[in-house]
């Protein structure tokens, strides 16, 4: 299994990015984010869960629909979410507007060469 790949699937599937870290320790390949990185994401998730649970649901509905439209690049799909999440903690933007511009992205048509 490539390294986006597992990636993917422990962000689709809502798995400790926490225990990806550790994973993709024994995988020799470069990934998107450092370990603190990915530490604060899985952090911001589960602030989110907890104080904004309806929002941290539809951000992974969101990201579903993504997956269903198929439009760019998939590997690219988890890495915009995670980057979409760390705009809440780092950025301290409102996870309600985080949700509708991230929400606004499926409207955008994307043209692959």
């Amino acid at each position: 299994m490539l390294l986006i790949e597992l990636f993917a699937d422990y962000v689709r599937n809502k798995k400790s990015l926490k225990e990806y870290v550790e994973k993709r320790k024994s995988i020799n390949e470069r990934g998107e984010f450092n370990d603190k990185t990915l530490f604060e994401a899985q952090e911001c998730l589960e602030i989110l869960q907890k104080k904004e649970p309806k929002i941290y649901e539809s951000m992974y509905e969101i990201l579903e629909k993504y997956y269903q439209q198929g439009e760019g690049h998939i590997t690219e799909y988890p890495i915009n979410f995670i980057r979409q999440i760390l705009q809440i903690c780092t950025n301290n933007i409102s996870a309600q507007k985080v949700y509708e511009s991230y929400k606004k992205g499926l409207n955008h048509h994307y043209c692959d060469a």
